[in-house]
């Protein structure tokens, strides 16, 4: 009988199981693996949702980075399971409206994420009481950067650049 890894719920075929399907699931596995270095654009539908890696199953929630768009009217909450998952995401809110987006896991905490900002959060995996932590919170910046020697600067593309 085959069981699934922790964190991307991918397929472990056991000893002589899924004959005639070995290559099928292991083509699936192969996709899915592929998924958690890559990007995604996930359509928010302007309310709560929970986006989860079922067993041997794609998923938003497995790709390494989720550009969450729509036209949201206020902040929604987009809890990623299951919750024993531990993994990280880049998170990009690209949505309309000018609201937040609250990523979380179980009952810890979580990371709101204002509306047109990216961040790196990642999950503890605890169960009921699972948090999503910011990784960038505490980020130490090594070297001679310090913040008075950060530069703003806005691009004629519209876009912005931080310099040292």
């Amino acid at each position: 009988m085959a069981t699934y890894t922790e964190n991307l719920r991918l397929t472990l075929i056991a000893d002589g199981d899924e004959s005639g399907t070995w290559g099928d699931t292991t083509n699936d596995t192969l996709n899915y693996l592929d998924r958690a270095t890559g990007y995604v654009s996930h359509a928010n539908s302007n309310a709560n949702e929970t986006i989860t890696i079922s067993d041997g199953s794609a998923s938003d929630a497995s790709y390494l980075y989720i550009k969450v768009t729509g036209t949201l009217s206020a902040a929604r909450t987009i809890t990623l399971g299951p919750n024993t998952l531990q993994k990280v995401w880049f998170v990009e809110n690209a949505t309309s409206g000018s609201q937040s987006i609250v990523f979380k896991q179980g009952t810890g905490a979580n990371v709101t994420i204002p509306n047109g900002s990216v961040t790196v959060c990642y999950s503890d995996g605890a169960g009921g009481g699972a948090a999503m932590y910011n990784a960038f919170t505490d980020l130490i910046l090594a070297g001679t950067t310090t913040a008075a020697t950060l530069v703003y600067t806005a691009l004629n593309d519209g876009s912005t650049t931080l310099t040292s």
